[in-house]
């Protein structure tokens, strides 16, 4: 299994933003290279399946898929086999994005697919409750993300900061192995700050880099406190 073992992470998810799509993917993946090699910040890109193969050919830190399915090789058009991304450059991906919730069962045997494809596995989930559920499926993360705060500009961290903490908490009293990474509404560098200082690895954030009107300095500044 692959594991992430240098913090704070910082995922940047491009979402199917038109400014993180095709050749702007590329562009997004390549200078937050630049930022993860000046700053000695782990820094990972989660462009569309579209671009994976090309940004993961193109840039050495890492690169993963926005979501894969429950699914075995075989009669399933339309699906994501998690077998592609791997063979795309992916070394892991996202599971139940506030935006493509996932059953249960299909949670739980994509959490077991990456593990036997030596995949990292980032659980994202919108409450304390369903944190520590998703934490006895064992996922290498789980990521904290109110749906309500999610391209709001107003980060957990700080609107609901308890929430973070507690799920810190619930969390490594089950495994102290799983990271925690605090979503939602992080933009600036006192958010990630924030996020750190209640106890998490790292953010999962999309907005509030992809659409600034510089998304290079936005990394920049995002990690300039750590």
């Amino acid at each position: 299994m692959k594991e992430i073992t240098r913090t704070p992470v910082v995922i940047l998810n491009f979402k199917t933003y038109l400014e993180s799509t095709g050749e702007k993917a590329l562009n997004l993946a390549k200078f937050s290279e630049e930022v993860a090699n000046e700053t000695g910040i782990n820094i990972i890109v989660v462009p569309q399946h579209a671009d994976l193969l090309r940004v993961s050919n193109e840039v050495k830190i890492p690169v993963f898929a926005q979501h894969v399915d429950a699914v075995e090789a075989g009669g399933h058009t339309g699906s994501v086999l998690l077998e592609s991304v791997k063979m795309a450059g992916a070394s892991g991906t996202l599971l139940n994005h506030s935006e493509y919730r996932m059953k249960l069962a299909d949670i739980q045997k994509t959490v077991e697919m990456s593990y036997n494809y030596e995949m990292v596995s980032v659980m994202c989930t919108n409450n304390i409750e369903t944190s520590i559920a998703s934490a006895t499926l064992q996922p290498n993360f789980v990521a904290i993300e109110p749906p309500e705060l999610i391209g709001s500009g107003i980060p957990v961290s700080q609107a609901e900061p308890e929430i973070v903490e507690d799920t810190v908490d619930a969390i490594h009293k089950i495994n102290t192995k799983i990271g925690v990474l605090c979503g939602a509404g992080i933009s600036t560098a006192d958010d990630m700050q924030a996020a750190l200082d209640l106890g998490s690895d790292g953010v999962l954030l999309a907005s509030g880099i992809i659409l600034a009107d510089d998304p290079k300095k936005a990394l920049f500044n995002l990690v300039s406190k750590i």
